[in-house]
């Protein structure tokens, strides 16, 4: 078995036409498209480039991993607050949502709330608007777990004898802004650790392969090549097994976009699925922000997209974001830009592209500020092409912050800078398994099996990592 790596550098043209070697077979057809497009086979491409290839090249970074599961923990936000919270007379109850992972809390659980602290709270409906005055208070009976989901603490209201329309309220959202004790009282009783959030992951194996039959070797091509080393002469190639590479190196793609991991109602067995794995789109739908039908609320003024801004303020403000939308909200977008003075490129500094505007535009993106952040925009192709999810409707774009973050990687056991979006692949000193490509049959120089064919296989093993997700916003229709 022969495996095949990128690039040229490691092949041995041959002198003519007509000897086929795995040495001298070309497996990345990339190179003929870059330096050699005529080698193209003249078929009408009547569906365009139909590769969805580069989103993630662009956003993300890759980066090797030894392990079966990526563990890594972010940090929790400084203060204490707490929505959907229920209040019967002076008691609070703070309902725990489930891990960000979709798994259950599984353990009890306290509000980090102690007496003599002060908060203020308001009530809140079930549609999610704030409703009633601001009332203020201080606690009484510190927090208490009452089950594995719900924790308890008491707080009588400094303002009015009792919480009025936040206890009459849905629900209510509460923050602990200080404290308040009487002269000659003790310390504060109890204490609070730092908050952090552990998150895992585990990559996923994708395979596919091409087989050709040694009668059916006509479909061989053969390009002329002068390779780095200075040798010259002939390399071969397969049309459809290029075809099938460009397909499954999609596949790597949208695999990471799409995929979840199995759920424990899910009746498929181990083997039939290991456990899938968590994909952008599952990452943000559990923990990151999510807006619906941002192309109608837009509107002239661009009220929706500062919905959004209000929101990402709340959360880790990072300055240049990416939008990847489909064509209605880029449109949408475009109109409510046009619709608004000294708007466009003025003022957008481009700093992810090397604050070259010209880059940005030959990679299709264009830029504009709003409340203070930078945003690059361009259309997702895999959003918008009809073989792909260009004929589903849930979807209508990401919105993704650029630059790293900091968080501890329990696997080098150390905090490190990581790109918020970056694939991890499985990799050791014996076997790379990012791209792996290797040629098995009689056919085309590989003698490892009796069949008459030449097959070509492909394998990975990645997953996703999407850090500080709290940063993304998921745009939904």
């Amino acid at each position: 078995m022969g495996s095949v790596s990128q690039g040229i550098e490691h092949l041995t043209p041959s002198p003519s036409k007509g000897q086929l070697f795995q040495g001298n077979y070309i497996t990345n057809f990339d190179f003929t498209n870059q330096f050699l497009p005529d080698v193209y086979e003249k078929q009408a491409e009547i569906y365009g480039n139909r590769s969805i290839g580069g989103f993630l090249k662009l956003v993300s970074a890759e980066m090797p991993s030894a392990s079966d599961e990526i563990r890594w923990v972010e940090q929790g936000r400084l203060h204490i607050a707490y929505k959907n919270v229920a209040v019967s007379g002076n008691v609070f109850t703070v309902t725990f949502d489930t891990l960000p992972d979709g798994t259950s809390a599984g353990t009890a659980q306290v509000p980090a709330v102690r007496v003599g602290q002060t908060i203020m709270a308001q009530g809140v409906t079930n549609a999610g608007v704030n409703t009633g005055a601001v009332l203020r208070g201080v606690v009484t009976v510190a927090g208490a777990n009452a089950n594995s989901t719900t924790g308890t603490f008491t707080a009588k209201c400094l303002e009015a004898a009792n919480w009025g329309t936040v206890a009459s309220s849905d629900h209510a959202t509460v923050l602990v802004y200080g404290s308040e004790f009487a002269k000659g009282s003790a310390g504060m009783s109890g204490e609070i650790d730092a908050v952090y959030q552990s998150y895992t992951n585990k990559p996923m194996i994708l395979k596919d392969n091409y087989a050709i039959n040694g009668s059916d070797t006509a479909q061989i091509g053969w390009i002329e090549v002068t390779s780095e080393n200075g040798a010259s002469g002939y390399l071969w190639y397969l049309q459809s097994e290029h075809e099938t590479r460009q397909r499954f190196e999609d596949y790597l793609e949208m695999s990471m976009i799409e995929s979840v991991k199995k759920s424990s109602n899910s009746t498929l067995s181990a083997s039939e699925s290991p456990g899938g794995t968590e994909g952008l789109f599952s990452a943000l739908t559990s923990r990151g922000n999510v807006y619906t039908d941002l192309s109608t609320d837009l509107g002239s003024n661009m009220d929706g997209f500062d919905n959004i801004l209000k929101q990402l303020d709340k959360n880790g403000a990072i300055e240049e974001n990416m939008l990847y939308i489909d064509k209605s909200l880029s449109l949408a977008i475009d109109d409510a830009l046009a619709a608004k003075n000294s708007y466009g490129t003025g003022g957008t500094s481009y700093g992810v592209f090397n604050n070259s505007e010209e880059m940005a535009l030959n990679l299709g993106f264009s830029g504009f500020r709003r409340g203070g952040y930078d945003f690059y925009k361009t259309d997702w192709k895999y959003l918008n092409d009809f073989g792909t999810r260009g004929q589903f409707s849930d979807i209508e774009g990401v919105l993704i912050p650029a630059g790293t973050s900091t968080v501890y990687d329990q696997e080098l056991g150390q905090n490190i800078k990581r790109p918020f979006l970056h694939v991890r692949y499985r990799a050791s000193e014996t076997d790379d398994r990012k791209m792996k490509t290797w040629i098995t049959g009689s056919v085309g120089g590989a003698y490892t099996t009796t069949t008459d064919e030449m097959r070509v296989s492909f394998l990975s093993e990645r997953c996703l990592i999407v850090q500080g997700a709290n940063n993304f916003v998921l745009l939904k229709d």
